[in-house]
């Protein structure tokens, strides 16, 4: 899924955000190698097929968006054990690749032993990384999602290596601590130091909102391989433009990008979500205005103080303009 020397870019697992629907609309991007679905927590119980099939409804596909993005599963827990009959659980269900995640600061998902909780604890992660290798096919990748440490950025050196020597094909590593959170700044040094010392690819993901971002990344980090997420979703144009860098994607023009069609972005997501018929009609119109509110904060949506009151996905549309 994701081979050393050849260019990729990966579309983040974003908690509520990048669910299926939204999987599908960035597919139609072309950008985007492939997709992490968002994590599947695996708690006291492991979950059957029928749960798989649920959480990623891709897998029903051939773990591919309908829009021909595949989508690697991945996995939040830490119990070793349970994890690893998750995960076999999860390729039964069609699953082509499996992500483990040591990244999640959220504290409800720290304080029940998941997430970068373990990023404290390294010989664990050798340990789940271990168990859920050993449990797989060697056809099918394994990878790990880290953040550089819990409050210090020092502890990714360890970490990495702990990862690696438990059999992960390829690292993710988010260029912050858990403490941070999502606040800046990001530190993409140890993200090169640790590609450096490894034989393994290793994902640079952070904090690359332009494409000006991005070529710093990539001269701090010297990776191949990238993940967005919060800028994929702020600036719709910016996968596109990673990709063309990258060599993903060929086309190259000196004009300007159009402006970015809100309108029909959101005409596009409410499509999706009625492909993916699980999705409550609630859902949509609180990830829509999530997902503007994002392109406020973060790009150039400038509109968001007149769409925020909207109470129906008619009454969105009706205020946001169509492009000139």
């Amino acid at each position: 899924m994701l081979l050393p020397n050849v260019p990729a870019l990966i579309l983040a697992p974003m908690e509520g955000v990048t669910d299926a629907p939204m999987r599908a609309l960035q597919g139609e991007l072309g950008a985007f190698t492939f997709a992490v679905s968002e994590f599947f927590r695996i708690n006291q119980t492991v979950p059957n097929k029928t749960a798989f099939y649920r959480h990623v409804p891709e897998l029903r596909n051939g773990a591919m968006t309908p829009t021909g993005v595949p989508v690697q599963v991945q996995i939040l827990g830490g119990n070793a054990g349970r994890m690893a009959e998750a995960a076999v659980v999860a390729v039964a269900a069609g699953a082509k690749a499996i992500d483990i995640n040591f990244g999640c600061p959220a504290r409800t998902v720290n304080r029940h032993d998941g997430g970068a909780t373990l990023l404290q604890h390294p010989k664990r992660i050798r340990e789940i990384v271990g168990a859920v290798r050993s449990a797989l096919p060697s056809e099918i990748p394994v990878s790990a999602k880290l953040r550089l440490g819990w409050d210090s950025i020092e502890p990714i050196d360890e970490n990495a290596a702990m990862a690696a020597e438990g059999g992960a094909n390829w690292l993710t590593i988010h260029a912050r601590t858990r403490s941070q959170g999502y606040a800046p700044p990001v530190f993409w040094a140890p993200i090169g130091r640790v590609r450096e010392s490894l034989k393994i690819p290793v994902v640079a993901n952070g904090d690359i909102w332009t494409l000006d971002d991005f070529r710093r990344c990539r001269d701090e980090t010297g990776c191949t391989h990238y993940m967005l997420g919060r800028g994929a979703m702020a600036n719709p144009r910016l996968a596109r433009q990673v990709a063309r860098e990258l060599g993903i994607v060929s086309e190259m023009t000196d004009e300007p990008d159009p402006d970015i069609d809100w309108l029909q972005q959101m005409k596009r997501l409410v499509d999706w979500t009625a492909v993916f018929e699980e999705r409550r009609p609630g859902q949509i119109f609180h990830r829509m205005k999530q997902w503007l509110n994002l392109a406020a904060t973060y790009g150039s949506f400038a509109r968001f103080d007149s769409i925020k009151r909207s109470r129906s996905v008619e009454e969105l549309f009706e205020k946001l303009p169509e492009p000139v």
